[in-house]
């Protein structure tokens, strides 16, 4: 890997490459092993706009330690997801600063160093929605939005909804996280004018088949503009629509 940047290097000096062209070869350069077990991907930046995040679950806690200590070397903002409160416990003493938000399930190191432009909005249908909820609005603070709660509105009594048209109708982009039928997904899209993100979760009962029903009532809606991710990704909504925001705020510049 030194070897390839210093030849990245020495052929911008002698002007056989143009800086902007070194960056896109950079983009995919740099990666760093970790025991034998992970590879940190230190430029994955560059490349999407956001640090790589760790994904807790089927790591040991010894490996999610090892792990964020070197990612913390390189990035300003170490993520990690599905970190139950036993490993959490496990964790916490080896990494200084460590916090942890029990109902997203995600801890971190550091902080977000920029503040993005746009807001985005999260809707729940019910309670029980809430730790799917909360992994999407945490990662969506975590890397630098602005982030609106709207908590147990779900169609069975569609006028809670209704009470907040106002943040509906100004939202940049919506992320609707629902169980049961996944009717949500649907309404909200038929009231806002901006992209919707459906999160389907495993809540319901049996017949929902742990989100298989609300996965497929998203994919199948008569509303427009509705972009679903998997059954209880809170975190992939958040990422899809931090990356909508970020893409509208940099044509706006551009522009």
């Amino acid at each position: 890997m030194h070897d390839n940047l210093k030849q990245i290097l020495e052929t911008v000096a002698k002007g056989e490459l143009s800086p902007e062209r070194a960056l896109e070869e950079l983009k995919y350069l740099h990666y760093e092993s970790v025991g034998d077990f992970a590879k940190i991907d230190h430029h994955r930046t560059l490349r999407t706009g956001f640090p790589e995040v760790v994904f807790g679950l089927g790591k040991t806690p010894e490996q999610i330690i090892q792990i964020m200590q070197v990612m913390e070397s390189k990035n300003p903002l170490v993520m990690a997801t599905k970190i139950s409160s036993s490993v959490y416990e496990q964790i916490w003493s080896s990494l200084r600063g460590l916090r942890y938000f029990p109902i997203a399930q995600i801890c971190c190191l550091g902080e977000s160093t920029m503040k993005k432009q746009g807001t985005i909005t999260i809707i729940t249908a019910g309670t029980a929605d809430l730790p799917v909820a909360e992994e999407a609005a945490v990662t969506g603070e975590l890397c630098g939005f602005t982030v609106k709660r709207l908590w147990d509105v779900g169609v069975a009594g569609i006028h809670r909804l209704l009470s907040h048209r106002d943040a509906i109708a100004d939202a940049d982009v919506i992320i609707v996280v629902a169980g049961m039928e996944g009717a949500l997904a649907s309404v909200v899209a038929g009231l806002a004018d901006c992209p919707i993100v459906a999160v389907p979760t495993s809540i319901g009962y049996g017949a929902s088949f742990n989100g298989l029903a609300p996965l497929l009532t998203m994919l199948n809606s008569c509303a427009t503009g509705v972009g679903v991710v998997n059954i209880d990704n809170g975190f992939g909504a958040a990422m899809l629509a931090g990356k909508i925001l970020r893409l509208a705020s940099d044509r706006q510049d551009f522009s």
